[in-house]
């Protein structure tokens, strides 16, 4: 069954910079938020940064490198990341043994 989506807005283009996130929407919008809601993205590199994909039929954002998704709706309505610290210390020790 397809989702139907209660904000029928799609991403158009994402820029990252190392303090804000800003999404391009179709519609025109743009939303800028920091980068300090989203602390993988926060952590990431800026070659991980841009490293984003459209996803979910365009409602949402991924960045593969970081494991870390975004959608339309939540920008919308403000929601920062709702990731547990100890989710969050899990995914900072898989980098630190990843990059040696």
């Amino acid at each position: 069954m397809k989702r139907k989506h209660k904000f029928e807005i799609k991403v158009r283009h994402v820029a990252v910079t190392n303090d804000i996130l800003t999404v391009d929407l179709e519609d025109g919008r743009t939303i800028s938020v920091p980068i300090g809601w989203y602390p993988r993205l926060a952590h990431g590199t800026p070659k991980e940064r841009a490293n984003w994909e459209i996803s979910g039929a365009g409602y949402g954002i991924h960045w593969g490198d970081l494991d870390e998704g975004l959608g339309v709706e939540g920008l919308l309505l403000g929601k920062k990341s709702n990731e547990s610290a100890e989710s969050f210390a899990r995914w900072l020790e898989r980098r630190k043994a990843v990059s040696g």
